[in-house]
């Protein structure tokens, strides 16, 4: 069977696209050789892969199965160029990064601004996105280096290490009623307009949990996917939330928002460094991740 780079990345462009005529103009060939690569790949495998509806290329289920494969097939065969062509990697590269939002926004800012400045020919992209996008993004070597804050996870492809705490803590203006209180207790907070985070959020999920640990329900709450905005609506007086420490630092010094430890809350977050296990890992890549270390020891 004759299965070459060219056959996937001809499956993966098709189901992206679902146009031979897009697929030719990509890869800078002939209609009738895109319809060539097809038919051989159904003879080969005996199997039909692809459908045609209504003028667009749909893949089969079997198409998918292959589909799956092409994309991880592919990634490593743009990941192999890379490690073998990679020369010099410190006055010339590039490196992925996919983060979640809080150590994106207020952790590496000032990571990849110190990094870009000794190292001025590298190219850095910096992809934001939630812990579990973030996971799937590594284990289908799309980027580099995962930088996410969730609880501890297992996963059979990844390496991971903790770089540090994410606690979260509970928020609230200083005009707030909870503000006269050092210690509220959780039916206090229960009972208090709530502000949540999207459902995709480990944040959110932390938060459910707790309410189940305590037997609480929230009568009413309000739901925002962005951080900035919680706060935004916290500051204004009526609502409470529960975010990440790290996140608040400005507001608290500010005299914006206060802030008090969460009772009863027994479960721990982290913020971790993530690499795939079957990746190489360059010059580059480990260049920054000590530079990321070494800038967290002089934050600590």
């Amino acid at each position: 069977m004759n299965l070459n780079l060219l056959k996937l990345r001809i499956v993966e462009l098709l189901e992206k696209h679902h146009k031979i005529t897009t697929v030719a103009e990509i890869l800078e060939l002939k209609q009738p050789t895109v319809t060539f690569h097809m038919k051989n790949m159904e003879r080969d495998f005996g199997v039909k892969l692809f459908d045609t509806r209504m003028g667009k290329i749909i893949l089969t289920d079997a198409g998918y199965a292959l589909h799956h494969y092409a994309v991880k097939i592919g990634a490593l065969a743009a990941e192999a160029q890379r490690a073998v062509t990679e020369f010099d990697a410190l006055r010339k590269g590039s490196l992925r990064i996919g983060a979640s939002y809080v150590p994106a926004t207020y952790l590496l800012p000032e990571v990849l601004h110190r990094f870009s400045t000794k190292y001025p020919g590298i190219h850095i992209s910096l992809s934001v996105k939630t812990a579990p996008a973030i996971r799937d993004m590594l284990e289908k070597h799309s980027i580099d280096l995962g930088i996410i804050s969730t609880e501890p996870f297992m996963s059979p492809e990844l390496q991971t290490e903790t770089i540090c705490e994410d606690d979260l803590v509970l928020i609230f203006s200083p005009n707030h009623i909870l503000a006269a209180d050092p210690q509220p207790t959780a039916e206090q907070i229960a009972s208090s307009s709530f502000v949540l985070h999207g459902a995709e959020s480990s944040t959110r999920r932390l938060t459910e949990r707790w309410l189940e640990g305590n037997r609480r329900r929230l009568p009413s709450y309000l739901e925002f996917d962005s951080l900035e905005a919680i706060k935004q609506a916290v500051i204004l007086g009526e609502h409470v939330s529960f975010v990440s420490r790290m996140a608040v630092e400005a507001e608290l010094k500010q005299g914006l928002l206060e802030m008090r430890e969460i009772p009863g809350n027994e479960f721990k977050r982290h913020i971790y460094m993530a690499t795939n296990k079957n990746r190489h890992r360059s010059a580059l890549l480990s260049k920054f991740t000590e530079h990321l270390i070494e800038c967290l020891k002089l934050v600590q």
